[in-house]
């Protein structure tokens, strides 16, 4: 079979045709960088992260585009979230820009969650918003008013084909007070007129101001994708007005088309509600990692279908947990086999027969079917089971063993990373790092500096490694 996807425009699955054989250009809503980032970030970008393995595992050559807002992106208040973190933290808002920037790449990077090939700010991109601004002014699609400049949802009769929403519906749940200089309350702004104390602002051809948020996307992904291109990522919960705003402004500045699979992910709820910063239900991935390590985090997003929201529980973490340390003890249990016995590793995954074919077969085949991660992982799982099944007998057969540590390297690792390579070696560095620290422990004990003997004690426990002190001196083990 081949690649078939859910494409939120036709509402239907579809067999993935790229523009360009081979080649594919994904574009992915990137975060609003004013505070940390939180779980419901990391549903959104480890399904995406999987999205782009699993296109380069099948063998495609991605550019992968994902935007960072700094500017433009308004609260239901009008004031800009950079100028909130600002005017929070009463720093520079590029100040606040460059903390948590910074701040979600650390995360993503401990989520395994791969760097984009591009990661374009709105704030270096403002002139490329001006001039694509003005080509729709130029077209009659969008006026100016009072310094700002405004969309005309009127002249582009396909608004709202994305989100299946009536511009007639629309308007008649609009307040009249919505206007603010609009022709019609549906006009969403593509310039906003900047007052003389707002930080943020550039010289354009309609007086000092600033971007609107939904203008960043569309002219950044055609800057480094070209028109049409593969892929339009995101939250769902953006689809309206973000996203079809994206596809007006491209189709009536360019009439080119803009993206062709629009691929949505479902949002990560906490008792029935989008976790969210405005609601305050939220936890950091920051947090988040303190408790759990992150395949066990990786895992507890990717049991869900990645358009299906999915729900945050302390269970569903604790599960998640679970799951990850039964996969992580059939790979070390795997790996101890092979090198207790010095078998290479298999690096052809097509060459594998028998059992890991089969398996590697299943997973592949559910990622197919529009990145099926639920169904894939419930497959590793079931070879995690037959793993420890195998070892325990006597003479288990070496070619199967060693095809089974293949998938759990590319199928668990490469495409879903919940199954990492980077575990504790029992019979390399590991030991000799612990032998150090419990003897480094033991002298500080000797010393009475029980303070910092208990530290490395709670350290490592956050780490999976249990220390137990015994009349012949300290033990550890890993409890995962």
């Amino acid at each position: 079979m081949g690649l078939v996807v859910y494409n939120y425009l036709t509402r239907s699955k579809e067999t993935f045709k790229p523009v360009t054989p081979g080649r594919v250009g994904m574009y992915v809503c990137g975060p609003t960088v004013y505070d940390h980032a939180h779980l419901g970030h990391a549903k959104v970008y480890v399904s995406f992260d999987v999205v782009n393995r699993f296109l380069r595992f099948l063998g495609y050559r991605v550019r992968y585009v994902q935007n960072i807002t700094d500017v433009g992106h308004l609260l239901d208040s009008g004031e800009d979230r950079i100028h909130r973190g600002a005017a929070r933290e009463k720093l520079e808002p590029m100040e606040v820009v460059e903390k948590y920037a910074w701040s979600y790449f650390d995360d993503m990077d401990a989520l395994g969650v791969r760097r984009p090939d591009i990661s374009p700010r709105a704030s270096g991109h403002v002139t490329e918003q001006i001039e694509l601004i003005q080509c729709m002014v130029d077209k009659g699609v969008a006026y100016v008013s009072d310094g700002s400049v405004y969309f005309s949802v009127d002249a582009y009769p396909a608004y709202g084909r994305l989100s299946r929403r009536n511009i007639e519906e629309l308007q008649a749940g609009t307040r009249v007070e919505a206007l603010e200089g609009k022709r019609n309350p549906l006009d969403f702004a593509l310039w906003k007129h900047a007052q003389p104390e707002h930080l943020m602002q550039w010289p354009s051809p309609w007086g000092r101001g600033y971007p609107g948020w939904h203008i960043e996307c569309t002219a950044m992904s055609a800057k480094y994708l070209g028109l049409p291109y593969d892929i339009h990522g995101g939250g769902l919960d953006n689809i309206f007005p973000h996203n079809e705003s994206e596809i007006a402004q491209a189709d009536a500045a360019f009439g080119e088309g803009y993206a062709n699979y629009w691929l949505l992910a479902g949002s990560l709820n906490v008792d029935g509600v989008k976790m969210s910063k405005s609601l305050g239900n939220f936890v950091t991935i920051k947090d988040a990692l303190a408790k759990a390590d992150p395949a066990a985090l990786r895992l507890l997003v990717l049991t869900g279908h990645y358009r299906s929201p999915l729900a945050f529980t302390n269970d569903a973490l604790e599960a998640a947990r679970t799951g990850a340390r039964r996969l992580g003890a059939a790979r070390d249990k795997v790996a101890a086999y092979m090198s207790a016995r010095g078998l290479p590793p298999e690096e052809d995954l097509a060459s594998l027969q028998g059992e890991p074919a089969e398996t590697r077969d299943r997973c592949v085949e559910s990622l197919k079917d529009d990145f099926n991660t639920p169904q894939a992982a419930g497959v590793l799982f079931e070879a995690a089971h037959r793993v420890n099944t195998l070892l325990d007998e006597p003479s288990p057969p070496e070619e199967t063993v060693r095809g089974f540590d293949a998938l759990f390297r590319e199928v668990g690792d490469r495409v879903l990373g919940i199954i990492p390579k980077a575990g504790l070696d029992l019979t390399g560095l590991t030991p000799r790092l612990m032998e150090l620290l419990l003897a480094l422990r033991t002298e500080l004990r000797t010393a009475r500096n029980y303070p910092l003997a208990d530290r490395i004690r709670e350290e490592l426990a956050t780490r999976g490694i249990s220390v137990e002190d015994h009349p012949d001196g300290p033990r550890w083990r890993m409890d995962r």
